[in-house]
């Protein structure tokens, strides 16, 4: 088994104990509000954390600006206005296509 195979079955592990985790410790009781509001804000912060990084971390290491950045900017101001999401990233893969042949 490969390392990539060893490291894809390990996170599966994980995940699924995880998942487990809440309803065994938690049992038929409810949670706190204030608990369930932070467990509600982990995925999009992971989410907008991912963003972030994939967009300016260089390969190399340091920060790289280049196209990635222009499709960022084009979908934030597409979801300020509420476009639909398919807008949001047709936009997002036009304006960053449209960058790349111009830088």
């Amino acid at each position: 088994m490969s390392a990539a195979w060893l490291t894809v079955v390990v996170l599966f592990a994980v995940t699924i104990a995880f998942k487990a985790a809440g309803p065994v410790t938690v049992g038929g009781r409810s949670m706190p509000t204030r608990v369930a509001d932070v467990i509600a804000l982990v995925a999009p912060a992971l989410l907008a954390a991912l963003v972030v990084y994939e967009t300016l971390v260089a390969h190399g290491g340091g920060i790289e600006v280049d196209a990635r950045l222009v499709g960022v900017v084009f979908a934030a101001a597409a979801v300020a206005v509420r476009a639909p999401l398919l807008a949001v990233v047709s936009l997002a893969a036009i304006a960053t296509a449209t960058a790349r042949v111009l830088i």
